[in-house]
């Protein structure tokens, strides 16, 4: 059987879509107050702009949406709703334009590619940001997609369309950063220390590492098993990437390295010694401070007696 290649038209080439933090706030607070503990999906429309290829998603709004569990071809999306609101909407910032959607997924499903078709009328290449509001895996939570025509080349059937996956990023201009660091500080528990915290973060960190790994070999293995293509401009990075990589072999390295743990174990060990003498200073304290409540007590109960045998 001959493998049919397809050609893909595009409207606008689309390259990436940046997701600003106010757009997250807005759709898990629209989730929190409407999906929560449930399977249900919320919906809503994506304000922004588009510049050479990249759609800059700067405000959002929840819209009222509705669908058939067992039959994915039957759901409601209030687009009279939707025209109130984004009138109401350019008021405020005429700039804004309708660039897209959103769902909260977590995945594609088979009726989203009837509801963007929905927002082809508001505009010329619509994009769909899924939203992962509950996410178990590491990593930025969001994944941008954009409609294109297939076309068969042997045209033995119809044209239609389908999703393709653009890269997506969290950006954010001064503002935002401040408002979301001021966010960050009120949820942050005070009661786990600095210590613990900066493990934390660096068991992450090493998990997301351990996962891109993971990712890069099984690329390399499908390459290898002429199941994926082979891909110049992959292999240009990940060479780069290589190259970055220190060599330890090398003798000053290995003592700058052993030089450096060593300080950073001395001042643990200083640190520990310093913790346990101050706890020894505590404790030697609490006692005296017991003894001389109990001799005082003692003082009292013999002052009471003579006072009244006088």
């Amino acid at each position: 059987m001959d493998v049919i290649k397809t050609q893909q038209i595009s409207l606008r080439p689309i390259e990436k879509v940046i997701v600003h933090p106010l757009v997250l706030l807005s759709i898990v607070d629209n989730y929190s107050r409407v999906a929560k503990d449930t399977t249900k999906r919320v919906v809503g429309v994506l304000l922004g702009s588009t510049f050479k290829g990249t759609v800059d998603v700067t405000n959002s709004y929840a819209v009222p949406f509705e669908e058939d569990d067992k039959d994915p071809s039957i759901w409601f999306l209030d687009h009279n709703y939707h025209e109130a609101m984004f009138s109401m909407f350019k008021r405020i910032n005429a700039k804004e334009h309708v660039v897209g959607w959103y769902s909260t997924g977590p995945k594609l499903r088979e009726n989203d590619l009837d509801v963007h078709g929905l927002f082809n009328d508001y505009v010329p290449n619509p994009i769909l940001v899924i939203i992962d509001v509950q996410p178990t895996e590491l990593g930025i939570p969001t994944k941008a997609y954009y409609a294109v025509e297939e076309v068969k080349e042997d045209a033995t059937q119809k044209s239609q369309k389908v999703f393709v996956h653009v890269q997506s990023e969290i950006d954010a201009h001064e503002v935002e950063e401040i408002g979301v660091e001021h966010l960050l500080r009120g949820v942050k528990d005070t009661t786990i220390s600095t210590l613990a915290t900066e493990v934390s973060a660096k068991l992450t960190a090493l998990k997301g590492l351990d996962g891109r790994l993971k990712e890069i070999r099984s690329y390399l293995d499908l390459v290898m098993d002429n199941k994926l293509p082979l891909n110049h401009e992959i292999l240009y990075h990940l060479q780069n990437v290589f190259n970055l990589i220190p060599n330890l072999n090398v003798a000053d390295l290995i003592k700058a390295f052993a030089v450096k743990t060593n300080d950073m174990m001395l001042v643990v060990y200083l640190s520990s010694l310093i913790r346990s003498v101050i706890a020894l200073h505590n404790l030697i304290n609490n006692q005296m401070l017991n003894k001389e409540h109990e001799q005082a007590e003692d003082s009292k109960t013999v002052t009471k007696p003579t006072a009244a045998g006088s």
